[in-house]
């Protein structure tokens, strides 16, 4: 007995590793210890495994079965009955029966009700217009979690190269703080330069450690987004190729509109608040409803009524409410104009969007070059003062500001460069392409 519970735990554990492993395979790839990712790879794994994205996709599901439920309104209801009834004894009245031992009835019915203005086929159109809702509302959720996950990425990347930055920082002040030991024993500089020297070079430390951290940040942030293990690397993006600074900014405006998933997702809700309207009115209207009945009947004694076939129809007309009827269309309209009002002021929230994307392009296409040509003259300027500095011709406070432009420059350039091509990514993501290109 203790042999075969052994086996069956073990078979069990190994479902469960099996199960796992098919989970991260289909996850876009198998999630393991120390594995380099594009930011391609992190989007497809990001598809899968997101909790956000499912939870819409479940919000969509949803709608799908309301829908199912307003179809099933249009459908005629087809009910079974039976009743037993046993009485304590038969009694009869002037020979006629009055009430049985025992009695039967079983039978059949079917049932529609409807509004004469067709408020049901209203109620269907509605939940038509409500699933086409909720998959603009997926598109977005989608989109703009993989432009979360694309910053994070880019965060990633700034954070690396940080770190990079301050390292060489490090140890260009190592070597500074060295010389200047050196001249400092042939009493070629003051004291108060070593000091200078410890001091630049411990803030140097602190800054790398600063960085360090950061980055680590970063990356666990990154790591929640997609579903990453704890140890793991990014690639480097392809470069992105210039911008086209002559784009017409109305033409893409008028993309922008024509495509963002949130503008859409409004207009189907406006769609739904017009048939709101209409299911509100229909409440003024009649009633009818139709009902067909199937009677089978037995008791004993017997009686000579076995069976019977009725059809009923019925007309309900509510002539007071108390004001309910008014007030459900006057909320109606009310959430109508809401929708008009709320598509007007996303419209412009996105022009506004599209043209801050705009020129972010333009800004950081236009410095990239000169931001590239002050890290040279920064190097330049660098090496020249150190070598001034062995020479005696500089003393450390011209190194110390050499090095801090030097420093200023490589993070300049770290940051605009980046910037640069997450600036791409905000405008697909503001023109509602931005997805659409990643599934391409």
């Amino acid at each position: 007995m203790f042999y075969k519970i052994k086996i069956v735990s073990l078979i069990f554990i190994l479902s469960l590793s099996y199960r796992h492993c098919l989970f991260a395979a289909e996850a876009g790839g198998v999630l393991s210890e120390g594995r380099t990712y594009s930011l391609s790879d992190l989007y497809g794994i990001a598809l899968k495994t997101s909790e956000e994205i499912r939870i819409s996709e479940k919000s969509l599901s949803i709608a799908e079965l309301t829908k199912d439920k307003a179809f099933s309104v249009l459908i005629p209801g087809v009910y079974a009955f039976g009743d037993y009834t046993k009485y304590t004894e038969k009694k009869n009245f002037d020979d006629a029966l009055f009430q049985p031992e025992w009695a039967v009835s079983y039978g059949l019915k079917a049932s529609q009700s409807f509004t004469l203005n067709g408020k049901e086929l209203t109620a269907f159109r509605m939940a038509e217009n409500n699933i086409e809702k909720n998959k603009y509302d997926l598109y977005a959720v989608k989109e703009d979690y993989l432009f979360r996950l694309a910053s994070a990425y880019y965060d990633v990347l700034k954070s690396k190269k940080a770190v990079e930055i301050t390292e060489a920082n490090v140890e260009r002040l190592e070597k500074h703080r060295q010389a200047v030991s050196v001249r400092l024993r042939l009493e070629e500089v003051a004291k108060t330069a070593l000091f200078r020297a410890e001091a630049e070079l411990s803030q140097s430390r602190t800054d790398r450690i600063s960085a360090k951290n950061n980055l680590k940040l970063a990356k666990t942030v990154l790591a929640r987004i997609v579903g990453l293990p704890g140890l793991y690397e990014i690639r480097e993006p392809d470069p992105k190729e210039n911008f086209l600074a002559d784009a017409d900014l109305e033409a893409l405006k008028t993309e922008a509109l024509a495509n963002r998933a949130e503008i859409k997702s409004l207009q189907m809700q406006e769609k739904v608040s017009d048939n709101m309207v209409e299911i509100s009115r229909g409440a003024y209207w009649p009633t009818v409803s139709v009902e067909g009945t199937y009677l089978k009947m037995d008791q004993e004694p017997s009686s000579q009524y076995k069976d019977s076939i009725s059809l009923g129809l019925k007309l309900n007309f509510s002539l007071f409410d108390g004001g309910l009827r008014d007030a459900g269309v006057r909320e109606s309209l009310e959430q109508k104009e809401q929708m008009r009002l709320s598509i007007e002021n996303l419209s412009k929230q996105i022009a506004v969007e599209i043209e801050q994307v705009y020129l972010e392009l333009m800004t950081h296409q236009s410095i990239l070059k000169s931001l590239a040509d002050q890290l040279e003259f920064a190097k330049e300027n660098y090496n020249a003062v150190t070598r001034q500095f062995q020479y005696g011709l500089a003393d450390s406070v011209e190194v110390m500001d050499a090095n801090t432009l030097l420093v200023t420059s490589q993070k300049q350039l770290s940051e605009s460069g980046y910037g640069f091509q997450l600036a791409f990514l905000k405008l697909e993501r503001a023109k509602g392409t931005f997805l659409k290109k990643v599934i391409e």
